[in-house]
C-alpha cells in the first residue's frame, strides 16, 4: 500500500482553502490546515479526522511559516490560499492599508514559496492563489490587484527555480467566488449582478469550483504543466471587472 501524499493547505479554515483541503483529503492525501484562525483549523482538521492535522500559521512571520513546514517535516503538495483585501481610492488610502494587503497577499506567498521550495519533494506541488484581479483592474482595490498581479509572476519565477528539483508550480486566478472572503462585497447591492453579467458562463463561483482544479493542479495528470496561471472565472477575464467602488459609493450615498 502506498503512502498517502502530504499536504499543508495555508489559509485552509474557510473558504477555497477548505475546500481544496476536503478535496485533496478526499483525493487520499493527508492534510495539514493550516490558518491564521487556529481554533478554526483544529475544527476543520477535526472535520477531516485522522490522520489530518492542524497547525497555526501567520504567513506575514517567516518564523511562523518555517515552524510550520519544520514540523511537518518533507511534503508532497502545498496549497497557498491565505489573503484579504480592502477597499479604497489610491489618493485616499493610507500607506499602512495598502502594505497590509501586500504583506499578506504578496509577501506572505513569498515567504510560503520560500519554505515549500525547501521540503517539497521532487514530484511536489505548489498552487498559489492568485485572482482576476491580478490581470482585471478594479477602481479602489489598488493594493490587491497590485499583489495578484505580482503573484502571478512570482508564480513563473519560482516554477524556473524549482523546476529542475521536480517541483512543479502554477497558480488559479479565481473570479468572483462565494466565500467569507468575499462575503461584505456581495452584500453591496449590483456587485455580484454586474460580475455575472460579464461573465460567459453567467454565475459567479463556488469554492468547489476552484478545489477540483486544485486536485488536478496537484495530480498526475498535471506532470507537465507548470508555471501556468490558470484563469477560472467562468469567462469573466473575456469582458470586464464590475464597478466595485461606484456600488460602494452609491451604497454609501443612500445611507
Amino acid at each position: 500500500m502506498s503512502t498517502p501524499r502530504t499536504a499543508i493547505v495555508v489559509g485552509g479554515a474557510s473558504g477555497i482553502g477548505w475546500a481544496s483541503a476536503k478535496a485533496l483529503a478526499a483525493d487520499g492525501c493527508r492534510v495539514v490546515v493550516a490558518d491564521l484562525n487556529g481554533d478554526g483549523a483544529k475544527a476543520r482538521a477535526a472535520e477531516l479526522g485522522d490522520p489530518h492535522t492542524a497547525a497555526q500559521v501567520d504567513v506575514t512571520d517567516e518564523a511562523s511559516v518555517q515552524r510550520l513546514f519544520d514540523e511537518t517535516g518533507d511534503v508532497d503538495v502545498v496549497v497557498s490560499c491565505a489573503g484579504f483585501s480592502n477597499v479604497g481610492l489610491i489618493v485616499d488610502m493610507p500607506v499602512e492599508d495598502f502594505r497590509s494587503v501586500i504583506d499578506v497577499c504578496l509577501t506572505g506567498a513569498f515567504i510560503v514559496a520560500k519554505h515549500a521550495g525547501r521540503h517539497l519533494r521532487d514530484g511536489g506541488v505548489l498552487v498559489s492563489m492568485s485572482s482576476l484581479n491580478g490581470r482585471q483592474p478594479g477602481a479602489g482595490m489598488s493594493a490587491y490587484c497590485a499583489a495578484k498581479a505580482g503573484l502571478s509572476m512570482l508564480t513563473q519565477v519560482a516554477a524556473l527555480e524549482l523546476g529542475p528539483k521536480g517541483i512543479r508550480v502554477n497558480a488559479i486566478a479565481p473570479g468572483f467566488v462565494h466565500t467569507p472572503l468575499t462575503e461584505a462585497a456581495a452584500m453591496v447591492p449590483g456587485v455580484v449582478e454586474e460580475y455575472v453579467e460579464n461573465t460567459a458562463i453567467g454565475r459567479a463561483g463556488q469554492p468547489e469550483d476552484i478545489a477540483e482544479a486544485v486536485v488536478f493542479l496537484c495530480s498526475p495528470k498535471a506532470s507537465w504543466l507548470t508555471g501556468e496561471v490558470l484563469d477560472l472565472n467562468g469567462g469573466a477575464h473575456l469582458k470586464r471587472y464590475p464597478d466595485v467602488m461606484g456600488h460602494v459609493m452609491k451604497l454609501a450615498e443612500q445611507s
